[in-house]
């Protein structure tokens, strides 16, 4: 969806339909458009059709002159923050995108219940390319709106600047929350390990200059000694990519932040021996979000020039059953030196994660986090809407959550205790890649992951096992396939942390 700013009205008059807001039980539109005749149409209108401002709700009129208005509610004054304005201009998307205009205005400054002009257009601008949102490559019949743009009115040109920096920031972080959602959703067939690896690249090469690619196939990682990534690919037609980008600030000096960040790209994953049921297979081809996660908010943040050096390494392969396949009870031995029982070959996202985490670490980032969508047991603890974090470092922890909170998304500390690391210990071996059924799966996975941070790098690892997927219940997220949610977090760190 494209957005036009206006800061003169000239499109804003010309609209088909012109979008205002109001609050609750309040009488008059809150932005620039202060035309007298239709304030007074529209007082008479709302007694009469019991319009009271509440938040999401609407009503269309046809104004004095003849133009359509769609009056939006934002609710109660002092309840009106950043997050019930995505949700209100999402819904007033989704009520316009049906309807037939060839042009939609939207007077910015009636949104404005954060009381920052910039931040409002921003959070518009956000919302509304997010709830534009769709995966329909494959359908022969495209619902598409006949609008191909949507003007956003802000009659105030001392604001102009700070505002278009703001509409440009949230454009370029919300394309990759989408590009993010576009991975994830695509076929297995088509986003396998070889796949995906030359969809990252081209999208580097087309958006993100100055970015360092470095791509490793299989005899890359054989001397890299990452057999706990390869036992993985053991059974896959495809061969197993590690993707290696680099960012570096122009001003980067020796004292310049580093943040390195590693995601879970499993393109699909059968469960290999261990092998899951049919049911349970079904959009295994989510189980790569956690790399695509990273890779959004890593695209995001060097779009908006951030100030720290960023390392993205994502690891990708499926995990397949053939003659070649890993077993069950196999012993491996990790890039880190550790030998590894593999008790169950469904948990092979860790083994992957095991030696990027360790070869992240060799790249020397003073921070470090992963993304998983790593266990089932996360659904249970924390339902679909939070991401669990767990990790070595409760400040970097603390920071990352903060993040979140900014940014509107929940994400919960869950702890790593000595007896869930003593869980994770072989009678036979260094470490089993499984812990005792049914106890702190999320945890006892992350207990694991933690035996391969090294050089006392702060590190958090993200379970994105339920946020990852559809989140209905926000009116910007589809209600179906991939939610892009914690790129937006991710991106605030990497762009606005300490």
């Amino acid at each position: 969806m494209k957005i036009e700013l206006d800061f003169s009205s000239e499109h804003f008059d010309k609209a088909d339909l012109k979008v205002v807001a109001c609050y609750q039980k309040d009488e008059t539109f809150q932005g620039s458009w202060s035309d007298k005749n239709l304030m007074s149409h529209f007082k008479g209108l709302r007694s009469s059709k019991s319009f009271s401002g509440s938040a999401g709700e609407f009503m269309t009129f046809t104004g004095p002159e003849g133009e359509t208005v769609l009056a939006v509610g934002l609710g109660a004054k002092k309840e009106a923050k950043a997050e019930q304005l995505r949700k209100t201009i999402a819904k007033t998307y989704q009520a316009i995108s049906s309807k037939k205009f060839k042009t939609v205005a939207i007077d910015a400054l009636s949104f404005n219940c954060v009381n920052d002009k910039a931040k409002a257009a921003e959070l518009i601008t956000e919302s509304l390319q997010m709830s534009s949102y769709t995966f329909d490559k494959y359908l022969a019949n495209k619902k598409t709106p006949t609008f191909k743009k949507i003007c956003l009115f802000i009659d105030d040109k001392k604001a102009k600047k700070a505002v278009e920096k703001a509409v440009e920031k949230a454009q370029n972080v919300t394309s990759s929350v989408n590009f993010t959602r576009d991975l994830v959703n695509e076929a297995p067939n088509v986003l396998h390990s070889e796949g995906y690896a030359k969809a990252i690249e081209a999208d580097v090469k087309k958006n993100l200059k100055g970015v360092k690619v470095k791509v490793m196939g299989k005899a890359e990682l054989k001397k890299e000694k990452m057999n706990l990534f390869l036992s993985v690919n053991a059974g896959s037609a495809f061969g197993p990519r590690l993707v290696h980008l680099t960012y570096t600030p122009k001003k980067a000096t020796k004292n310049t932040k580093h943040i390195a960040m590693v995601g879970k790209g499993l393109t699909f994953d059968t469960g290999g021996y261990s092998l899951k049921p049919g049911g349970s297979m079904m959009g295994m081809k989510f189980d790569m979000a956690g790399s695509a996660t990273v890779y959004g908010a890593f695209r995001a943040a060097v779009l908006n020039n951030s100030p720290y050096k960023i390392t993205c390494i994502l690891g990708m392969t499926d995990n397949a059953v053939s003659s070649t396949a890993t077993m069950p009870d196999s012993i491996v031995k990790a890039r880190n030196g550790l030998n590894v029982e593999i008790l169950n070959t469904d948990a092979e996202g860790r083994l992957v994660l095991a030696d990027c985490l360790d070869y992240a670490c060799d790249q020397k980032p003073d921070y470090l986090i992963d993304a998983a969508t790593l266990t089932g047991a996360c659904l249970v603890a924390l339902g679909s809407q939070v991401c669990a974090v767990l990790g070595n470092d409760d400040k970097w922890i603390n920071e990352l959550r903060n993040h979140a909170k900014k940014q509107d998304e929940y994400m919960w500390q869950l702890p790593i205790i000595p007896e869930w690391r003593d869980d994770m210990k072989s009678q036979i071996a260094d470490l089993k890649n499984i812990g005792t059924a049914g106890r702190a799966g999320t945890a006892t996975a992350a207990a694991f992951l933690e035996n391969f941070v090294k050089n006392d790098v702060k590190w958090a690892h993200l379970d994105i096992a339920g946020v990852g997927d559809s989140q209905a219940h926000l009116p910007y997220c589809p209600s179906k396939g991939a939610s892009g949610l914690i790129v937006r977090t991710l991106h605030d760190a990497l762009t606005n942390g300490k």
